[in-house]
């Protein structure tokens, strides 16, 4: 770490320093009696320069101390991530209060079998499409008995607008003036172009492949992404249960454009409770294999190879609780029946699809891309799809899903095109570029 005084300013005033990540308590008692520093930020292709107080960085440091745990063994991933391995029983997760005398489940959860005829393939129609990874498994692998966990800095958490907020998604409202109002974070600059089942159904899991792009996202507190929605409670109160997994590109909260793995979950409908990924506790990991929040590689390219990933969530008919799959069947770890209300029965309502945050920059409509980037009616090696979207009844069987509606707010910014078949099962493709003509 390199600590150097301005030229021509006295001690007291302000400090230059590198390698946040490394800021150690002496460091912040020096801090504390300088009274602030000047760091480098980065998100995107630039670095930005601010004063931030030395109690903030105080503060901000006690936080990192909470959730990054210390670790067995540390990766540094081609990205520049850096990948800790944590001691399961150590990770943030068990330090939430409901969660004071939970136990780790052992026990593997009964995984539900597919049912209705001969299951869709694992197949697309030119063969080209192949999982994607993720970056850091170039490197390293973590020992067994340990989980992966994204490391977060300073730079991190200086990137959000504060540091409650970070970690957390914004607080939405409901899509007015449509039927079932599928999406509680609409509005506030949200977009989607999803698929969704009805909201009287008994669900107990949700299933698809998603293909994974990166898309270009124009401003660094704009995202755009590629998930499943799993859904209880209101739509139009503070009671609503999330659980959410998909792929995201969000230069605030990463620092880069890369698309990730992430997870999400809430309570009260964004409000108080639940993060992404590991950034507070509550998602209990128990692979070793895959970290949450790191970089997948590779991604698929216009006209070119196409990469996808399979998300599996469903509710443990045993215990409650609610895991999540990752590929062929690998589980990444699960959201303790604790945590929820309404999710600790079942679910409502699932969605599928794309979200994009919307700030219109210069007055205009966002040129941040959904999915590839291209709308829906270019089909396969252009435009982004999920396929084989399944559901999970009451007795732990998968289905494809039946009697799905779909809905883009502005279909000429993003749109989505859904169909059938014996290989895809239910699937759709969706997406767009954002502004463009007749997009503003």
């Amino acid at each position: 770490m390199e600590v150097r005084r301005r030229r021509g300013e006295r001690c007291g005033s302000s400090i230059w320093f590198m390698s946040l990540p490394s800021i150690t308590p002496l460091f912040l008692l020096f801090l504390a009696f300088i009274g602030e520093a000047t760091v480098n930020v980065s998100a995107l292709n630039y670095t930005s320069t601010r004063r931030v107080p030395s109690l903030r960085l105080a503060r901000i440091q006690s936080f990192l101390e909470k959730i990054n745990k210390p670790a067995v063994r540390s990766i540094e991933s081609p990205d520049k991530d850096i990948i800790d391995c944590v001691h399961r029983h150590k990770q943030a997760a068990l330090d939430h209060p409901l969660l004071k005398n939970h136990k780790i489940q052992r026990e593997a959860p009964q995984r539900p079998a597919f049912r209705g005829g001969r299951q869709p393939r694992n197949y697309n129609a030119s063969d080209a499409a192949r999982r994607a990874w993720q970056t850091w498994h170039h490197v390293g692998h973590c020992p067994k008995g340990t989980v992966p966990i994204r490391r977060s800095s300073v730079d991190d958490v200086l990137r959000a607008r504060s540091l409650y907020h970070y970690g957390k998604k914004q607080q939405g409202v409901p899509l007015a003036g449509k039927v079932d109002a599928p999406d509680v974070v609409s509005g506030n600059g949200h977009e989607h172009a999803i698929a969704y089942t009805g909201n009287t159904q008994e669900i107990y899991g949700a299933k698809a492949t998603i293909n994974v792009w990166d898309p270009s996202v124009q401003m660094s507190n704009e995202f755009s992404l590629s998930q499943i929605w799993v859904l209880s409670g209101s739509f139009d109160g503070s009671d609503l249960n999330s659980i959410e997994a998909g792929w995201q590109v969000s230069p605030e909260l990463y620092g880069d454009s890369s698309p990730r793995l992430f997870t999400y979950w809430t309570s009260d409908a964004y409000q108080a409770t639940g993060c992404y990924n590991l950034l507070c506790s509550g998602f209990v990991q128990t692979n070793s294999r895959i970290a949450i929040g790191a970089a997948i590689s590779p991604v698929s390219s216009y006209g070119g190879g196409q990469y996808d990933i399979t998300i599996l969530i469903w509710k443990d008919p045993k215990l409650g609780n609610w895991w999540m799959s990752f590929g062929d069947n690998m589980l990444v770890g699960y959201w303790p029946a604790e945590l929820f209300t309404h999710l600790s029965d079942h679910a409502t309502m699932v969605e599928w699809g794309g979200e994009v945050v919307n700030m219109r920059p210069n007055g205009g409509h966002t040129s941040t891309q959904m999915g590839s980037g291209h709308f829906a009616e270019e089909g396969f090696g252009k435009a982004s799809y999920f396929r084989n979207l399944e559901v999970v009844d009451s007795d732990n069987s998968l289905s494809s899903a039946q009697s799905i509606s779909t809905l883009a707010e502005n279909t000429n910014c993003y749109d989505i095109k859904s169909f059938s078949n014996t290989d895809w099962g239910n699937h759709f493709y969706y997406g767009g570029p954002g502004s463009n003509p007749q997009c503003q």
